[in-house]
């Protein structure tokens, strides 16, 4: 497997853009984004299981319901939440892509981001859709679809991977955006993942979903679930590898791509946290089964005073063992030990449940670095997880105060 370049567009067969359309009224940040393939494709999702959904989610699982889709469209900057015209407004997206590019409605992935609870003005949307279209490329699209796609975020979100499926070369890449709001149950914010493999739908939508659990669901940025979390696939098969049908070595292959595309958007998202200065790794090892790893994992990062803590690059080790003690799990305390790690070093502050003597100027160096892991040996199975999270600063504060306003 080797890193490449262009997102969205490095797979066989598709095209994107991103343009400014007036939604937001800041000129200089782009409001809408394209993607799409010159062929139908196979297409899986996963949403937010927020009871409280996004009109385009209601809209997108119609959609692709039969596991055909050939486009997505998104804007930015209004979520299309909580109104009462929502879904007329998610379907009347999906019918300006028919109009404008002859791919029908009912093939299309719609996803919006923004504020809740704002009616969506679809005028601007209808205004700027022959830009958005003639602009289409794969030379640069995915950039600039990915940062039509960006709200709070501070940095572009993009990853794109080659593999092989037998004799034949494939290509997957993918955008995302994400910054607060994120505490994900099976999605994230956004994610839009292509890919030239030949899969079935129902293969894809497998992978999907047993991936999504050890990434974007172990990714917390500030315990608050989206309205509007999607992550989806599409498979233009284009590669013209062997169709993917099975659970074989080919599926295999096709996962671990897939997985290695999630995984680091997953922590580009967790770096890119609202007002974040580090991102917060938590490997959990030796746990008695997934299910504790993960949620042990997940505890840690998501808590507030671990967060505040390591903003503070201050090794209040305490803490963490008692985001660990409240996790929804049975298990042994008195046999976690816990390590703090960055570039700098690695210091033990906890065996077998009670802290250990460490020098705290070293602590305090190893946890000043941008990227710090908090390594938890359980010494109680074999399973292991990873969770990501960021530190909570008073930039949050200031970020989500006035969002709206």
């Amino acid at each position: 497997m080797k890193k490449v370049s262009g997102g969205v567009c490095v797979a066989k067969g598709f095209k994107a853009n991103g343009i400014h359309c007036g939604i937001r009224k800041n000129k200089d940040k782009p409001d809408l984004a394209l993607i799409v393939s010159e062929v139908d494709c196979a297409v899986a999702g996963v949403y937010t299981q927020n009871k409280v959904k996004g009109s385009p989610i209601i809209v997108t699982r119609k959609n692709i319901a039969d596991g055909v889709a050939r486009a997505v469209i998104c804007n930015s900057g209004n979520a299309n939440t909580c109104n009462a015209d929502g879904e007329e407004k998610a379907m009347q997206m999906c019918k300006l892509v028919e109009e404008h590019t002859g791919i029908k409605a009912d093939d299309v992935v719609v996803a919006s981001t923004g504020v809740i609870g704002q009616t969506l003005d679809i005028k601007p949307i209808a205004d700027g859709m022959k830009s958005l279209v003639e602009g289409l490329s794969a030379d640069g699209g995915s950039r600039k679809a990915a940062r039509a796609i960006m709200t709070t975020d501070t940095k572009l979100k993009e990853r794109a991977y080659s593999f092989k499926l037998g004799d034949k070369d494939c290509r997957i890449g993918g955008i995302a955006k994400g910054s607060g709001m994120i505490h994900p149950n099976m999605a994230t914010m956004l994610c839009f993942i292509t890919t030239d493999a030949n899969i079935t739908s129902q293969m894809l939508s497998e992978a999907l979903k047993k991936i999504v659990k050890d990434t974007f669901n172990m990714v917390s940025v500030d315990g608050d679930t989206s309205t509007n979390d999607m992550v989806t696939v599409m498979a233009s098969g284009l590669a013209g590898n062997e169709l993917i049908d099975k659970n074989d070595a080919q599926y295999k292959e096709f996962c671990n791509a897939l997985k290695k595309v999630m995984r680091e958007l997953s922590k580009d998202i967790a770096k890119d946290g609202e007002g974040a200065t580090k991102l917060i790794e938590c490997r959990v090892t030796k746990a008695k089964g997934g299910k504790m790893a993960r949620a042990i994992a997940k505890s840690v990062v998501t808590s507030s005073l671990v967060k505040a803590a390591l903003f503070a690059a201050d090794a209040n080790w305490g803490r963490i063992l008692c985001a660990i003690g409240y996790t929804d799990e049975k298990f042994d305390i008195t046999k976690i030990d816990v390590d703090l790690k960055s570039k700098v070093g690695t210091i033990a502050v906890c065996r077998d449940g009670v802290g250990v003597e460490f020098d705290e100027q070293a602590a305090h160096s190893i946890l000043s670095e941008d990227e710090v892991v908090i390594s938890i040996n359980c010494n109680q199975g074999g399973a292991k997880a990873v969770a990501w999270g960021c530190d909570l600063t008073y930039e949050y504060v200031r970020i989500n105060a006035d969002y709206r306003t």
